[in-house]
């Protein structure tokens, strides 16, 4: 059967996205037992235990649907960040959210705007789309927000920026923002997705959150999958004003956000003390990391997030598999020899540090 004559060009040419290698397809292959994950900044101390008890207790309910509004996440959420709940949307992790912000707002030729090395689901759901994507060069390993903003054409209806970035976990600084929003069209939505904003800790980080307004179309995206440790049950929010956030709810489909998801992270947001062990675990696991690669002499590049990117040479990610050491190599971004590490427990940032440490040797 030749598909082609069924499915859009621009579809076909889609690659899909290939997510970080599993622990099972490495211990099945390699005959290992013990390996350490740290592709996927996932957090490494697990689940909030609030959330695991929350969705226990909520099992025998399985039979019944999710409420499709998530009533009680979405109060809460709004009592935590100072906000009426018409301004939030949920989705099923923060990728449904950025798939039903194209669909919304993007039509067939349109174009966004995103960073050369930015959050590779951007292009893919944009393109997906039938949309056009505009791709500015980075300056070193950041976004270079005034080039961004000067990229902006007539038919662009996205700029797409991730602070802190993924995957070179750099920021752009407040005065960079403010510069930016000056120089961006009133009538381009801009979608900032801050799924790492709870590790930085500087106080140069604009939140965008303060920079709503009646005359500014922002979107800004966040996640329980990172700081709550709640990547498997795929539950993230949006926050925009009423208007924007009634044009998503329009295409959103119904009961999206599952029922254990909205119990868990409710339970999730008022678990302060997983939070606060996270963000030790992840502020002491990224010096340690540092030291050590300086110690070696391996390049990385600056962090706020949970995970560092470094030049650890090409082809050494596959050669730390034999160790159950799985990080994620970069060719697919743009960086050759480069990967992707994420803070584990302190044990696991040392058994990465020791496995690269015997191949930079053997080098």
């Amino acid at each position: 059967m030749d598909i082609s004559k069924y499915v859009p060009e621009w579809i076909l040419s889609l690659t899909p996205y290939q997510p970080g290698k599993p622990i099972e397809e490495v211990e099945r292959e390699y005959g290992i037992t013990d390996s350490v994950k740290i592709a996927s900044n996932e957090n490494p101390l697990g689940p909030s235990p609030k959330a695991v008890a929350a969705i226990t207790a909520v099992l025998p309910d399985l039979n019944l649907y999710p409420d499709g509004d998530a009533f009680y996440l979405k109060k809460r959420l709004a009592e935590k960040l100072g906000l009426d709940r018409s301004r939030l949307i949920l989705g099923n992790g923060s990728n449904e959210l950025i798939e039903m912000i194209v669909r919304t707002f993007v039509r067939v030729g349109e174009s966004i705007v995103v960073g050369e090395h930015a959050f590779a689901i951007y292009h893919l759901v944009n393109k997906a789309a039938g949309g056009r994507t505009i791709a500015v060069p980075h300056t070193g390993f950041r976004f270079d927000l005034a080039a961004m903003a000067e990229a902006v054409t007539a038919d662009t209806r996205i700029v797409f920026l991730d602070n802190p970035n993924n995957p070179t976990g750099t920021m752009y600084t407040r005065d960079e923002w403010e510069a930016f929003l000056k120089r961006v069209p009133s009538d381009v939505l801009i979608v900032v997705d801050e799924a790492y904003f709870e590790f930085v800790d500087d106080p140069d980080y604009p939140n965008s959150l303060e920079y709503h307004s009646d005359g500014r179309l922002i979107v800004t995206l966040r996640t329980f999958s990172k700081i709550c440790g709640l990547a498997g049950l795929r539950v993230g929010y949006g926050v925009a004003s009423p208007q924007l956030i009634d044009a998503l709810n329009r295409i959103r489909q119904p009961f999206n956000v599952n029922s254990l998801a909205q119990v868990g992270a409710l339970a999730a947001l008022d678990d302060e003390a997983h939070i606060r062990r996270t963000q030790d675990n992840n502020r002491n696991g990224l010096a340690y990391l540092r030291a050590e690669l300086d110690r070696l002499g391996v390049e990385y590049a600056p962090s706020w997030a949970n995970f560092l990117l470094v030049n650890i040479g090409a082809g050494v990610a596959q050669r730390l598999l034999p160790a159950g050491i799985i990080v994620r190599p970069m060719e697919g971004y743009g960086y050759p020899g480069y990967a992707r590490v994420s803070v584990g427990t302190p044990s696991e940032n040392a058994r990465f540090i020791e496995a690269l440490e015997r191949i930079v040797k053997e080098a």
